[in-house]
């Protein structure tokens, strides 16, 4: 087993400005904390579906959330 103890997860490709890699299904991490905040600041392509923070050895999750919906903003925004 690889030391990341922490997987950010999500069945739709992750996007947002603290991920290394934009476009990936999941991340592994070794921090819970990071890992937290990678998922709460992120979102998936296309928008609105779950993204997790899963304890990789146990299986639990102990983060979820829904991405919101973006909707393209006109020229009047």
């Amino acid at each position: 087993m690889s030391s990341a103890t922490y997987r950010v997860e999500s069945t739709h490709a992750l996007m947002g400005p603290l991920l290394p890699i934009s476009g990936a299904k999941f991340l592994n991490l070794v921090d819970r904390a990071l890992a937290t905040v990678l998922a709460a600041k992120s979102w998936t392509y296309p928008t609105g579906h779950e993204i997790r923070v899963v304890h990789v050895p146990t299986g639990a999750v102990v983060f979820r959330k829904t991405a919101v919906y973006f909707t393209p903003c006109s020229e009047d925004c």
